[in-house]
């Protein structure tokens, strides 16, 4: 296809100013595009394509400190392409596309990008706000594929042995089943996302957890087998090298000195029975990077020394003794920190790691940050972070779950999804960082040098995972 809409002198600051003006409507708002569906209009079917049949996704998130840095990757997408002159591409911050916390998981946001782009659009392109992106070369590799055919593009990753994040699919060869990395981007023809966007209308994922959102999506897309397998693109990179089309800078940024020690609280969740178990582990690795630290039981126990906050130990969920340290937390009893930070006893964490990305986040915003994971999304469900990788929540963030009146439909549910709910229902952001993980090393495939955290003691040894994953080697900041 031509390229189209090249620009020429003062055109470039209109196309800025055209899309940095917010949307009056949101994709909510459009029609479902189900009327088209059954003919699709087929573009750039000859010749090579342009940057004005590309849709550009960025994986925003509502957060402040989010929102901010991917609004900046936008204009810098659109200031490359008004010097490349190839066409404008339809550039769009996933968190402005509607009200609904579910769009973060991709698949419910499909049938509305299906309405709104899915017959003039020829690729869809989806990058986190830390991706940097060369579309001269982008353009190159989309080029490469027919467009009348089912694509789905990306930096291949795949397990190395079975994953209980990925509920052990795969067991027999965990390495056969390849999906994207989404720090490097990842594609889809808009054939393929058309069809996906009909199928989502009428048959959802067969699981109402989304876990791993990028290990979740290939199989959705692969079908069992009757859908397409991710094609890798070597072009599609994390880290810099020749004729890479895109690069990843990190999930750490730098924001400033990292957050005082004497900022963050840390609230441990134990029970008697972990006393002598678990509890050395914290105080052998991560406790001396702690400015204040108590650990809450079922018991007191003064050699430790722990807090019985009143609330029987449960089996399943721990959602009264969580509430109880809430509630803890905004008392005189303890220091007046910016932050909390709840952990369970067999997690492992790096604090100067956690504070130096607080530093990013305005310790006066209502803040929830982790590990997301989403429950019943595709039916506006919420989503919450995981208990195991740590609970971070900026102290208005506690004082409105508090005041809320929101609380525990009993004292084992599970504390983190009911957070999640709750925080969702007073419109409080949960905050992903992929530096949070819910179980152990080993059941993740991508790079883990910046891991704040890691969960479960299970068939490891936890104080060595702490020292090769997350013992800082350099100084640490006593602040």
């Amino acid at each position: 296809m031509a390229p189209r809409n090249v620009l020429h002198g003062g055109e470039v600051v209109a196309l800025l100013l055209l899309w940095l003006v917010p949307q009056g409507s949101s994709a909510e708002d459009k029609p479902t595009g189900r009327a088209h569906a059954a003919q699709p209009q087929e573009h750039a079917s000859h010749g090579s394509i342009g940057l004005s049949d590309v849709v550009i996704v960025i994986q925003s998130q509502r957060n402040a400190f989010h929102a901010r840095r991917a609004g900046e990757r936008k204009v810098e997408i659109l200031q490359q392409a008004a010097e490349l002159g190839q066409g404008v591409p339809v550039v769009l911050l996933l968190h402005e596309l509607s009200t609904f916390e579910r769009d973060w998981s991709i698949l419910p946001l499909l049938p509305n990008l299906s309405a709104t782009s899915g017959l003039s659009a020829s690729w869809f392109f989806f990058i986190e706000e830390q991706t940097s992106v060369t579309l001269a070369k982008l353009l190159q590799v989309l080029n490469r594929y027919q467009v009348q055919e089912e694509w789905f593009l990306g930096k291949c990753l795949h397990d190395n042995e079975p994953s209980i994040i990925h509920h052990y699919a795969f067991s027999e060869d965990p390495g056969s089943f390849s999906y994207p990395d989404p720090a490097a981007g990842w594609a889809l023809s808009s054939l393929l996302l058309r069809r996906l966007a009909e199928r989502i209308r009428h048959m959802q994922p067969k699981s109402d957890f989304t876990i791993d959102l990028k290990h979740e999506i290939a199989l959705y897309i692969w079908e069992d087998g009757n859908g397409p397998k991710l094609t890798a693109v070597p072009e599609f990179c994390t880290e810099t090298r020749e004729n890479c089309a895109t690069t990843f800078t990190t999930y750490l940024p730098h924001c400033g000195s990292p957050v005082s020690r004497k900022e963050v609280f840390v609230a441990v969740k134990t029970c008697k029975k972990f006393h002598s178990e678990r509890v050395p582990v914290v105080k052998a690795t991560w406790e001396k990077d702690a400015g204040f630290i108590e650990y809450y039981s079922d018991v007191a126990d003064a050699s430790i020394p722990t807090v019985n906050v009143g609330v029987p130990n449960t089996e399943r969920g721990h959602c009264g003794k969580t509430f109880a340290i809430l509630k803890r937390f905004l008392s005189k009893a303890v220091p007046q920190t910016d932050w909390l930070l709840v952990v369970d006893d067999d997690t492992l964490i790096s604090l100067p790691r956690l504070r130096r990305l607080l530093r990013c986040y305005d310790p006066k915003e209502a803040v929830s940050l982790g590990e997301r994971y989403g429950f019943s999304l595709l039916l506006n469900g919420y989503s919450y972070t995981t208990g195991g990788a740590g609970m971070v929540l900026s102290r208005p963030a506690v004082s409105m779950l508090v005041s809320s009146g929101c609380r525990c439909y009993d004292d084992d549910a599970p504390d983190d999804m009911v957070l999640g709910r709750c925080l969702t229902s007073l419109g409080v952001p949960i905050t992903h960082s992929p530096l949070f993980h819910q179980a152990r090393p080993q059941d993740y495939s991508e790079t883990l040098e910046q891991a704040v955290s890691f969960h479960k003691h299970w068939n490891i040894d936890p104080v060595t995972v702490y020292n090769l994953w997350l013992q800082d080697t350099q100084t640490r900041d006593e602040l």
